[in-house]
């Protein structure tokens, strides 16, 4: 495409204190396609980003695509970006694409992120050597963590099966007396969060922060087994620090350059995050109405991107 000042069109009426455009704008006329996820932060995080890219004059579109299968799909090009990827879950297939140069890392997020065990304050007092991961070992510990569909051993509330995860591979390695349930969704993982919370119940499960639910149940997080394996191995095996990153289409920088530089600043705070996913889950407001709110209270924040990004 050939690249002029009339077809920097919106772009170009932001930056006019800029004296010179270095970081073009790229192709204006092909969609950035910004990968969607299945829980409400990654759902404002994408939707802050397309915001602000729409706002410097690039058309967006957002599409849904699941944990694993976004990372062919960034590989290929059909998506551009995903803001927010917590790649600890599906380790062994990010870094194979990573390394074959398809997928480009543009920097961590900001979401000074948590992801393990926890626990209900209910389960201390079955599992009293807790946070230490050996007192899940303990029959009786296990049998109060019971259902009736893993009774004698006790259930541990998974990540959904499409999120990539390693409880099973945990629970096999280490012969622990627990099965993995799969939870159906992130809403029904909060609902029975909420349940446990107000009937006091244990409850062993997966879960993340930053999220708006652990300001009401609070949860402790359980001191995981040392990690056996290296390499790929080890995404499969184990719960590993989760960065949480921005990645990209290794394409994206030579078809949208401007736009490319801009995901490299963007970020976003676990405390700003969580108080969205709180509006939208809990309050029940609209998420085009949120981002809105967050783009008008961060009007130098990403001014201050934009001119940076096309610098």
């Amino acid at each position: 495409m050939k690249r002029t000042l009339a077809s920097c069109g919106a772009l170009l009426s932001l930056l006019a204190a800029t004296p010179v455009l270095a970081e073009p704008p790229g192709n204006l006329d092909r969609p950035i396609v910004i990968a969607i996820n299945d829980w409400t932060g990654q759902h404002l995080s994408a939707r802050v980003l397309g915001s602000v890219l729409k706002e410097m004059g690039y058309k967006v579109k957002y599409v849904t695509a699941g944990a694993i299968p976004q990372i062919e799909g960034l590989g290929s090009g059909s998506l551009s970006v995903q803001p927010e990827i917590w790649n600890n879950g599906i380790g062994a297939v990010f870094d194979k694409a990573v390394q074959e140069g398809r997928i480009e890392v543009l920097g961590d997020l900001g979401l000074n992120a948590r992801d393990g065990w926890a626990y209900t304050a209910a389960v201390k007092e079955i599992c009293p050597g807790l946070p230490d991961w050996k007192a899940l070992m303990e029959p009786a510990c296990a049998e109060g963590l019971a259902s009736p569909e893993t009774y004698p051993d006790g259930r541990l509330l998974d990540y959904p099966a499409d999120w990539g995860t390693a409880g099973a591979a945990i629970i096999r390695n280490f012969d622990m007396p627990l099965v993995s349930v799969p939870g159906g969704s992130e809403g029904a993982m909060v609902a029975e969060l909420q349940a446990a919370g107000a009937t006091n119940a244990p409850l062993l499960m997966r879960f993340w922060s930053p999220h708006w639910i652990l300001s009401q149940v609070p949860l402790e997080w359980v001191d995981m087994p040392p990690c056996e394996f290296t390499g790929e191995e080890a995404a499969l095996n184990c719960i590993l620090p989760p960065p949480v990153v921005k990645i990209s289409w290794s394409g994206m920088g030579a078809e949208w350059p401007a736009a490319h530089s801009l995901v490299k600043l963007f970020t976003m705070t676990a405390e700003e995050q969580a108080a969205m996913i709180y509006r939208v889950d809990q309050e029940g407001a609209d998420i085009d109405a949120v981002v809105g709110d967050w783009m008008a209270a961060n009007a130098a924040k990403r001014s201050t991107w934009i001119a940076e990004a096309t610098r």
